[in-house]
């Protein structure tokens, strides 16, 4: 077999790719690995790729047995794979790929890793990639650098268990998650920083973790290092305190000594100027040196800069120079999958830590009415299925299945709902905060932008809040007519399914005003 034109070797790897993504045994971490190789030549049966990765050069070589598989299957004839190093100069450019593993892959996955005394396939080699090591860095130098930073933290064992492996995907998150990993393995330079965004609740702090595990698992020689804003915020505060001058140059030498930095929730920097040029200083050298930047935040980089504590445009614009992308509330098919999920999970710790009280089975059609109930924070989501699945327990115990009023009963305590009414002055007052204008700008006749988006908006919550009719909407509005607020109300419908992240920023507002933040 003699494939001489470029894209026929694209294809062929491509398609072994796939194949290697369907695989259950195929560990994913391996496959984002692959896919930063890029195919060079095809000739006498040999399939030449190259990297600019040295880690993904030593660990696809040292596996390449298994992948000719594959590739032998996708050609249906032998095939030999030669993995070559080069610059990322002159090394061909891999296309990014998003990963055709579904959750239920990853799971399956999951589950076979745990298993003992298996022969060496690409699922142990997330596990044992921590064994390769940047060219000219030693064992015994990575603990030095480790041990002189007092930043490097150690990873309970909570926080070991948010790893990409173990996070639920759907398309509300799918993107954010395939960015995370990206970061993690080294493979998109371009994500820098990488930003994401989204209300509280959603899983951004997992990926962020899973990121911190992934680089201390299979490449420790990267200093990594999470933080919370509120630790940031004391980091500095403390050092700008101490008695000894040098404290503060100490503070940004370890900062700055750091190649992957991760700051969670930076929106609470909010207000504290000498925080923020820290950050904004300790960010430009990062970036400067080629350092990897990951931030979290409850809005976008846009979002933080309004308001009168708003961080100001130099820095706004720095944290959208990278990639920004939004997580969003998880739909109905979204709840249910973390519902089985979860469940599944308390199930087996349950088994395996001899818990009886929480080893019963949550019927499919109790879970298709728990994710009905639920409402959007994962978190408050993995309670609650803890607390159906001893529910669940104790009726098996009793000879039956948890009711839909025992879950109802439990959803109510999880999700209160509010016996507030809203009204059309609660959403004027959210809005023209979310939006940092005044009321005479909402309900007047100035056609700004920023103000009609935000008139679009308030009269759209009001539809959907308060029960009003057109009428009375529109008079609370200036006296506009019955077909100004439908025309809104249509602006905005079309608005939210075109764009995700105004959807996002939406339901943030929405969720807010109903008191279910």
């Amino acid at each position: 077999m003699e494939l001489t034109l470029e894209s026929d070797a694209d294809a062929l790897w491509q398609d072994a790719l796939d194949l290697l993504a369907a695989d259950d045994k195929v560990a994913q971490s391996f496959v984002a690995m692959l896919r930063n190789c890029a195919p060079v030549s095809m000739e006498d049966g040999t399939l030449r790729v190259a990297t600019p990765m040295r880690l993904v050069h030593k660990t696809v070589s040292k596996n390449a047995r298994v992948v000719e598989e594959y590739l032998s299957q996708a050609a249906f004839e032998p095939v030999h794979l030669e993995v070559e190093f080069a610059s990322s100069e002159a090394a061909p450019r891999p296309q990014p790929q998003s990963s055709s593993m579904s959750p239920e892959e990853v799971a399956s996955w999951t589950r076979e890793t745990e298993r003992p005394s298996r022969p060496q396939t690409p699922q142990k080699i997330a596990e044992d990639t921590w064994d390769e090591r940047s060219e000219g860095k030693t064992d015994e130098e990575n603990r030095r650098r480790r041990e002189k930073n007092p930043l490097v933290e150690e990873i309970s064992p909570a926080t070991s268990k948010l790893t990409f492996e173990r996070f639920v995907r759907g398309e509300e998150n799918d993107m954010a998650y395939q960015a995370a990993l990206q970061v993690a393995n080294g493979m998109n330079s371009n994500y820098n920083p990488l930003f994401i965004y989204g209300k509280s609740g959603l899983g951004k702090t997992h990926l962020l973790r899973a990121i911190q595990n992934y680089i201390a698992r299979n490449d420790p020689s990267r200093l990594c290092v999470y933080r919370d804003a509120s630790s940031f915020i004391t980091d500095y505060t403390e050092a700008m305190r101490h008695s000894e001058r040098s404290a503060a140059s100490v503070l940004r030498q370890n900062y700055t000594d750091i190649d992957v930095l991760i700051i969670d929730d930076i929106q609470k920097m909010a207000g504290k100027a000498g925080t923020v040029g820290f950050f904004f200083d300790t960010f430009n050298e990062l970036i400067g040196n080629g350092k990897q930047i990951v931030l979290a935040a409850d809005r976008t980089p846009a979002q933080l800069g309004m308001g009168k504590d708003g961080f100001d445009e130099r820095v706004t614009s720095r944290l959208a120079s990278g990639f920004s992308m939004s997580i969003q509330v998880p739909s109905y098919e979204l709840k249910l999958r973390l519902i089985e999920t979860f469940c599944e999970r308390m199930r087996e710790d349950a088994e395996r830590e001899n818990v009886p009280a929480l080893s019963g089975v949550v019927p499919d059609a109790a879970m298709s009415h728990m994710a009905e109930l639920a409402g959007t924070n994962i978190r408050v989501i993995e309670g609650f299925c803890q607390r159906c699945l001893f529910a669940a327990t104790a009726a098996e115990g009793r000879g039956r299945e948890i009711s839909r009023e025992e879950i109802g009963a439990i959803a109510k305590e999880c999700w209160p709902s509010t016996m507030r009414s809203v009204s059309i002055e609660d959403v004027q007052k959210a809005v023209e905060k979310a939006y940092d204008i005044d009321h005479a700008s909402l309900v007047g006749s100035k056609r700004h932008k920023n103000v009609m988006e935000a008139r679009h908006v308030a009269i759209w919550l009001s539809r959907e809040l308060c029960d009003r009719t057109l009428a009375d909407i529109g008079k609370h509005f200036g006296g506009r007519s019955h077909a100004t607020v439908m025309h809104s109300i249509s602006v905005i419908d079309e608005t939210k399914r075109e764009d995700k992240a105004f959807y996002d920023r939406l339901m943030q507002i929405r969720d807010s005003i109903a008191g279910n933040a």
